[in-house]
């Protein structure tokens, strides 16, 4: 005879899109990038700052002190390293749309700033970049 089903714990499931909302980040993420479309800018990595900002749905349970209850800003943080990994991006709006993509994948997330930006782009500057705000559809 087949054993039923236990019902998932409903205070570890993510309550509705109506539901509390909390902000994750991760702010001046430093890390060296193959990226770039002039010839100055292949072969060699080169310094960006990753900004990441997400609305996402509270569980449940918002004190539950459960780390699968969340959505983990260092898993997040691994997989942008996994996407820079993957090898060089010609745009730096290339790969703020991969790490939205990759941010808005979680089943939490309904909303996504990605700011990149390229301290030595430009020498006049303090930095260039691009930044994109994305939501679940």
């Amino acid at each position: 005879m087949a054993k039923p089903k236990t019902p998932p714990d409903i205070a570890t499931l993510p309550r509705a899109a109506n539901a509390p909302q909390r902000k994750v980040f991760v702010r001046g993420l430093k890390l060296d990038v193959f990226i770039g479309v002039y010839d100055s800018e292949q072969g060699a990595a080169q310094p960006v700052r990753i900004d990441l900002e997400l609305d996402v749905i509270e569980p449940s349970d918002p004190v539950g002190d459960r780390l699968e209850d969340v959505l983990c800003y260092n898993k997040l943080t691994q997989g942008v390293k996994a996407i820079i990994a993957e090898g060089h991006i010609k745009l730096v709006e290339t790969l703020a749309e991969r790490i939205a993509d990759l941010a808005l994948s979680h089943p939490m997330a309904l909303a996504v700033r990605v700011r990149i930006e390229k301290p030595n782009a430009i020498d006049e500057a303090d930095a260039a970049g691009v930044e994109i705000q994305r939501t679940k559809r």
